[in-house]
């Protein structure tokens, strides 16, 4: 199995791509861990409907399984805060496993880290980023 890392650089990207990549590695049945700065108030409230928050340090982590509310609100928010990140999801770590493939969309987004995909999940990825060029994305795929 290999490995992708992302990071976006060009702040001024829709979040199509984002949204295409959680609509294939996200699932129903999933294990969920959502990740927030423990400021961000509105943020945990809103996690917290997803599964049972625990304090970790300056965060909380809120541990659950992916729903289709859970989905669905991923596929329609667009954040407006974008003051320092150009944000995908108004979540600082979402980090989602489904046998044996781990999904990491880190930092509201920006970064996204996918471990243990396939061959035919390269090919998925490199479709969807294959209109982005340089300067718009930074991507490591592991050989």
């Amino acid at each position: 199995m290999r490995e992708i890392s992302l990071q976006m650089i060009n702040r001024r990207v829709s979040s199509d791509w984002w949204k295409k990549l959680v609509k294939y590695f996200v699932q129903v049945g999933d294990s969920l861990e959502i990740r927030c700065w423990k400021e961000e108030a509105a943020e945990i409230q809103k996690a917290s409907i997803y599964g049972n928050p625990i304090n970790d340090n300056y965060e909380v982590s809120i541990k659950g399984v992916v729903s289709k509310q859970f989905i669905l609100e991923l596929l329609s928010e667009d954040p407006t805060d974008k003051s320092i990140y150009n944000k995908m999801t108004k979540y600082f770590t979402i980090n989602v496993e489904h046998k044996g493939c781990k999904f990491c969309s880190a930092h509201y987004g920006t970064e996204i880290y996918l471990i243990g995909v396939s061959d035919e999940d390269i090919a998925f990825f490199q479709n969807v980023m294959r209109e982005y060029t340089e300067e718009d994305f930074s991507i490591a795929i592991d050989k």
